[in-house]
């Protein structure tokens, strides 16, 4: 069995993410599987992911029956996933060589049951825009209700450690299920080098910070049941570092 397990939802992607994919194979850690679980695209994405698993058996295409967003996707992914890891990549986003390789050894080092990484931003014709994003050290349940440390295409999850991994059919899953791992009293640890590129483009599900805002604000009241003191004084920090996060230097 592979030893990581990569987690892609795919929705009309055709010119991206054959990138992705090639992203992926050029990783200097080889023992993984790629799980995408296309949802219901109406453009080529799901032949271009098939014929690379053709010549690829690590690229595994998951078909959904009918189009229900990236967290029913993902938890399509998780469902097959054999590998002890899983990693987190979105159908337009890129990793490093080195990513999977420095991260596993981190990760073990620090027997962390999550763990995340810096990045730095692209637009759609692959130009780095802005700074690097740098990552804290590590971060408790109560930090991370306050922070936006975690970019889906950098965590990774330890099963063995984490224990039971489900998403939750809410906007912002990623960030419900980082959650959930800490709240079972792990920490995360971040690993603060520039091994991938998050896309980002006028298009994607979480491109819009005013929607952004109100999922987090909903995940506060709805999934986590903070006291409405609580989630404003989460939310304040949140928002102030969302807009650092977004600002291009």
């Amino acid at each position: 069995m592979p030893l990581v397990s990569i987690i892609t939802p795919s929705w009309n992607v055709e010119g991206l993410i054959e990138e992705t994919i090639r992203s992926v194979q050029s990783q200097s850690f080889s023992d993984w599987e790629l799980l995408i679980a296309d949802d219901c695209s109406t453009d080529r994405t799901p032949q271009i992911i098939a014929d690379i698993g053709e010549r690829d058996p690590r690229v595994k295409l998951i078909r959904q029956a009918k189009n229900g967003g990236p967290a029913l996707a993902r938890q399509a992914a998780i469902d097959r996933a054999q590998g002890r890891y899983l990693a987190f990549l979105d159908s337009d986003d890129l990793w490093l060589p080195g990513k999977l390789e420095r991260q596993l050894a981190f990760a073990k080092a620090k027997q962390a049951a999550l763990s995340y990484t810096a990045f730095r931003r692209i637009n759609e014709t692959n130009t780095v825009t802005g700074r690097l994003i740098e990552v804290p050290a590590a971060l408790s349940y109560g930090q991370l209700l306050k922070n936006t440390a975690i970019a889906t295409l950098t965590a990774m999850v330890d099963r063995e450690i984490a224990g039971p991994i489900a998403m939750k059919n809410e906007g912002y899953d990623d960030f419900c299920l980082w959650l959930s791992i800490l709240k079972r009293g792990h920490t995360a640890y971040g690993l603060n080098e520039d091994l991938a590129r998050y896309r980002v483009r006028g298009s994607s599900v979480s491109s819009r910070p005013v929607r952004s805002a109100k999922w987090v604000w909903q995940i506060y009241r709805n999934v986590e049941h903070l006291s409405l003191a609580r989630s404003a004084w989460c939310f304040g920090h949140w928002g102030a570092r969302a807009w650092l996060k977004r600002r291009e230097f």
